[in-house]
């Protein structure tokens, strides 16, 4: 029988694992045959609630096939990958992952397996490393406010507006301003490496996170639900996909793509090249590439309607000249040179000290 229905999933595959093994990963969920003639093993950093309808338009066209789909953390994901390829363990079949430039490291050492077909020799080369890493989404950081608590005139378009709003003495913004915990984050520490690479307002920036008593922490999910709950008025450098999705349930977030410039980013699709089912990781490679799969990634907002209309500033437009992509290449290794890292961590935790 075929999973046709995401709530049905949810209800009666979706697990949570808390069996020392199982360490970092939140969930697995099942989608396809129940007696499968061939297991396909997905592991994720997307949230399943996201992914899931993917996966299943994927599986309704092919009986007897199974997807076991996990969703782990960014980090931890990457650690496993890593030492699955250093001990020529069949983990994986698909690994997909927000944090780019922990598989570009991967793909670095040999972890991946080589495949082309007539879908990625498609892609631009911004998209596409070495035919072993593929990005598959297109996804926008954003600012995130409280529509509801938060005035228009102090709706900021802008790092500087941010900055203009944490810098007077009596802020009301002050210990209200959330975003990632770079530590814990894979996606957050990209941002934010991306960030200070990028623009001269990052230190001025982390320096008003620090005065202010902004929030750092986990996830998206959770710091959107923040914002919209009122615990925080604005949320930084959010995933955009994840916003857009959570506000159409919930008017009261509002969404922002900095004008002074948006950082883009497309999750990277790796085929471990220990893996035990590499043809069928490329044939839904093919499918994500495929006109098909590009709806299906743009009906769950994996492919932003934001960039493609670019009128993410609550219908005011975005320059296009403002996107800046996170492309994948070997430049994406410099954030994880050990020193480099430990350098930027230790200012961050400076911003964030803890309780």
């Amino acid at each position: 029988m075929i999973l046709t229905s995401f709530r049905t999933v949810l209800t009666a595959a979706l697990l949570v694992l808390s069996t020392p093994g199982a360490q970092g990963q939140e969930m697995v969920a099942l989608f396809g045959a129940d007696a499968p003639a061939e297991v396909l093993v997905m592991r994720s950093t997307t949230d399943i609630a996201v992914f899931g309808p993917v996966v299943e338009t994927y599986v309704s066209t092919r009986p007897g096939l199974q997807v076991r789909y996990e969703q782990w953390g960014s980090n931890e994901l990457y650690r496993l990958s890593r030492r699955n390829c250093r001990e020529g363990v069949a983990g994986a079949d698909v690994v997909i992952s927000s944090g780019v430039h922990q598989m570009v490291q991967l793909v670095n050492e040999a972890c991946a397996w080589t495949y082309s077909s007539r879908l990625t020799e498609r892609l631009p080369d911004a998209l596409r490393w070495r035919d072993e890493l593929w990005g598959i989404t297109r996804e926008p950081a954003v600012m995130v406010y409280n529509r509801d608590l938060v005035p228009d005139r102090d709706i900021p378009q802008t790092r500087f507006d941010l900055l203009d709003l944490l810098r007077p003495a009596g802020t009301p913004y002050a210990g209200r301003v959330a975003t990632y915990d770079i530590e814990q984050s894979g996606l957050g520490y990209l941002f934010a490496f991306a960030d200070a690479q990028e623009a001269s307002t990052f230190g001025a920036l982390q320096e008003s996170f620090g005065r202010s008593g902004a929030v750092s922490t986990c996830c998206s999910v959770d710091i959107i639900r923040g914002v919209a709950e009122g615990k925080y008025l604005i949320a930084y450098n959010v995933l955009g996909s994840y916003a857009q999705g959570y506000q159409r349930g919930d008017s009261r977030i509002g969404i922002v793509l900095p004008s002074d410039y948006t950082l883009v980013l497309a999750r990277a699709l790796m085929i471990p090249k220990q893996g035990a089912n590499t043809q069928a990781a490329a044939q839904f490679l093919d499918f994500l590439l495929s006109a098909e799969g590009t709806l299906a990634l743009r009906n769950t907002l994996l492919i932003s309607p934001l960039l493609e209309t670019e009128e993410g500033n609550e219908g005011e437009a975005l320059s296009a000249t403002a996107l800046r992509p996170i492309g994948l290449s070997p430049a994406l290794m410099v954030a994880l040179d050990a020193l480099t890292r430990e350098t930027f961590l230790r200012r961050w935790r400076a911003t964030f000290p803890g309780p």
